[in-house]
Parts: C-alpha cells; structure tokens; sequence
C-alpha cells in the first residue's frame, strides 16, 4: 500500500514545504524522521492495525492543556469541570476524572457516560436549555452539584421535579450577557438572539423567584458567551457585567457561592492565536481580586480546549478525480466522521503521514472530500496535493466536536478510536459493525 508523497498548506496562507513546529499541536503531534507520530507511536502503523478512518489522541497533549488551567487556579477555590459534549468517549472522561475534573453535563445520557467513567457527582454540573422531567430525576437521585437553569419555566418544572422526589435542587442561573464572543454564529451563545440563558436585565427578579421556591437552593450564577474564542476581551467584559450581577444579587439578600464562568476558549486550527488558559485566567483573577470577589469559589467549564489539538483524525485516499473547474481528493473520513466543516465550515489542516521537504510541480489545488452522497462532504478546499489512491493523511485538530457529533449517515460506520500513552497505544472504541448499525431495528 502506498504513503503519502506529498502535501502542504493552503496556498495563500503558506509559500514553504511544512516543517513539523506548523502543526498545531506540537509537540505531542510530530514528525519523527519522515514518519507523522502521536507521541511515540507512528500513525502508519496504527493505521495499518486499526484500519481508517481512525481517531487517535494524544493523552500527553489533553493532559498538557489541562495542566494550564491548573497552573492558572493554583492556589484558588476552583473546580474544573470539563464539557463533555466536546468528546465523550469513556476512556477520555476516565482520563479526565481522574486527573481530578469534574464535567459539564447537557443530558441525560452525558450523566450516565460520566458516572460510567468515575465522575464524583458532586463535581457535575447540568447545563442545556431543554431538560426533561426524566432527566432532572436522574440527575437529582445522582446528587449532582449544580443545575445551571437556563429559563423561567425551568426554574418551575425543576421545582416541581425536585419537591416530587422529596429532594432539593441546587441551581445557578445562566446569564446571557449579551456579550459577542466574535466566533462562529452557530457557536455563538450569549447573545440576545441565542436561545441560551435568562436575559442579562431579567436575571435579579428571576433569582429572586427562585430564591422562594422550597425544591430548589440558590447556589451560583452561571456565564457562557461562546465556543472557540480566540479573543480575551469577551471574557473581560461578560466577567464584569457577572460581577455587578453578583453584587445586586446579592445586596437583595440572596448569597452567592460560586461563580461559572463558562468556558468556550479557542485552539490553534489555522494559525489562530488565543490566549493560554493559565494567562488568562491570570487577567480575569487579577479583575477578581480587584474588585473583592477573590474569595468566591471558582468554576469553568473548558471542552475544545481540553481536547481539540489532541486528536487527528487518519484517512486513506481512495481517488485523485482532476475536473475542468475542480480537482477532488477523495478519501474514506467524511463528514459522518467529521462534521465541522460540513456544519461551520470550519478549516482543519490536512498533512501526509510522510513527510517530504522537497516541492511536488505537479501537485494539484484539491479538495479533499468524502464518499457521502452530498456535496458538503468536504474536509478541506482548496489543499494543494500530489497523492495517489492508498495513500493516507492526517486531519489534524479532531479531537473536539468530530467523534462526539459523528453519525452512522449513509450507513456508514463510525470510526475507531485509538488512545496514546507515550509508546503504548489503546484501542478505546471499536469501529461499528454493520450487526451495531442494525441493533433495536425492527422489520414489519
């Protein structure tokens, strides 16, 4: 079977072969000699024993990331609660638990998953906008820590829930700030046009209903403006308007134990450059402290910050298809396997599995698309390539938001998932068989 010869970066973002310190990532995502690795395992062999599409992770890199977070809270009340939604697979909250995490929850099947992986429930917050009877139940029979409420009428039917199980909710509610956190629209989730929250001049009145409710216990204040910021000023901002909430709510008479701010902090896709997380949490404590609220206990809900370098997802190429107006690299990943782009058109470097350092001229301008009969399934446009079919290259960056939204979509199966620990490496998912595709159907 055949191996990459060659591929490099958009045209008009790089002019020069790749050298291993572009890829996002590094160093845990590297090339050892011509061979691309995940710390010391070699993609190509993995590739080779699992087959593709393959999603590997790194768990030096996730454990990197969580350490800046770390590093940023020493010495503070703070509870790191990682949001699962970004990937959850067993192993990597397994991970995450014991590295002392709790998580951010948006459904009942996401509680099942973090207490199957060894969640303390006390450290599990439950967010979302659309809870169930059923599953403020569960979550309340759990003993999670905290439900972030997100409507007026949540506030009621979680009364009524948690009265009904002869249990009281502790709540915070979630702020909408109404500050723009310049991301994605489809990402973007505090604003006044998202559905997310209880608007920012409605907030002291709603604490204030709550606060009077018998099932329920006023915890904290909950803020979340967004995914994939690369910004610091957004956090400054919703961070102040938090506080002089906080300060009302307060004058009011009804105490504040913790403070959420979120989480939604950006990676590195295509030479993105956000902040890392222990400089900015050193800016936003420093507004805390100067502002007297220091001692509040401290939450923060990072997903893709957590995750999102740490992964690649490997595909082999089935065809090179030149067109009159298009040139197509098609490969076995597709957007069943990988969404983000089909969904925010969002950019993933794609790199060879072999790296080469000398210029291909007649490398073709391609997209890189998948086998699903609609022309979204595309992973990359406009890549320049000289590949032939077999062989294999690297999507970087999917380790947040792909194998968590990934589907079974033209019956296709979802993709095997490998963990690396240094030169050992797990499988942590099997790849679907057709008999998985077809469990709970039914013919008349």
């Amino acid at each position: 079977m055949g191996v990459a010869k060659f591929l490099r970066f958009h045209l008009e973002l790089f002019s020069c072969p790749m050298t291993p310190t572009m890829l996002p990532g590094a160093p845990h995502i590297h090339y050892s000699g011509q061979q691309l690795c995940v710390e010391g395992c070699d993609l190509t062999i993995l590739a080779q024993t699992y087959a593709t599409p393959l999603f590997v992770y790194s768990k030096a890199s996730m454990l990197a990331a969580l350490a800046a977070y770390q590093r940023g809270f020493a010495g503070r009340n703070a509870q790191i609660c990682y949001a699962m939604k970004a990937n959850s697979s067993l192993a990597i909250l397994q991970l995450f638990a014991q590295s002392g995490c709790g998580f951010d929850i948006v459904s009942g099947g996401e509680l099942a998953r973090a207490l199957a992986a060894g969640a303390d429930p006390k450290k599990v917050i439950f967010s979302g906008v659309g809870k169930t009877r059923q599953e403020m139940r569960e979550a309340l029979q759990a003993g999670i820590g905290c439900f972030n409420v997100e409507s007026e009428a949540e506030i009621d039917v979680l009364n009524e829930v948690a009265l009904g199980t002869g249990k009281v909710a502790p709540i915070s509610i979630r702020v909408n700030p109404n500050v723009d956190p310049k991301t994605h629209p489809y990402i973007s989730t505090g604003l006044k046009g998202n559905k997310f929250g209880i608007a920012h001049e409605r907030t002291l009145v709603t604490y204030q209903r709550a606060s009077k409710l018998a099932g329920l216990r006023v915890v904290g204040i909950d803020c979340h403006i967004g995914s994939q910021i690369t910004d610091e000023a957004p956090y400054l901002d919703a961070m102040d308007r938090m506080l002089d909430l906080v300060t009302g709510i307060e004058a009011a008479g009804i105490p504040i134990e913790h403070i959420d701010f979120g989480g939604g902090l950006g990676i590195n896709y295509n030479g993105d450059t956000p902040p890392q997380a222990d400089a900015l949490w050193s800016k936003l404590l420093a507004k805390l402290d100067a502002r007297e609220f220091g001692s509040y206990k401290l939450m923060i809900e990072p997903g893709r910050s957590l995750v999102g370098n740490a992964g690649v997802c490997v595909t082999e190429v089935l065809y090179v298809k030149p067109g009159e107006q298009k040139n197509f690299c098609i490969v076995d990943a597709a957007m069943n396997d990988l969404p983000r782009p089909a969904m925010y058109q969002a950019f993933h470097t794609i790199v060879p599995l072999q790296h080469q350092t000398e210029l291909a001229s007649s490398a073709l301008v391609m997209d890189v698309v998948g086998p699903i009969c609609e022309s979204g399934d595309w992973i990359g446009h406009d890549r320049t390539l000289f590949v032939q079919a077999g062989d294999r290259l690297a999507v970087l960056s999917a380790g947040a938001y792909c194998m968590s939204m990934a589907s079974n979509y033209n019956s296709r199966p979802r993709a095997a998932e490998v963990l690396v620990d240094g030169a050992n490496a797990y499988l942590i998912r099997n790849r679907d068989s057709l008999a998985d595709q077809l469990r709970g159907e039914h013919l008349l």
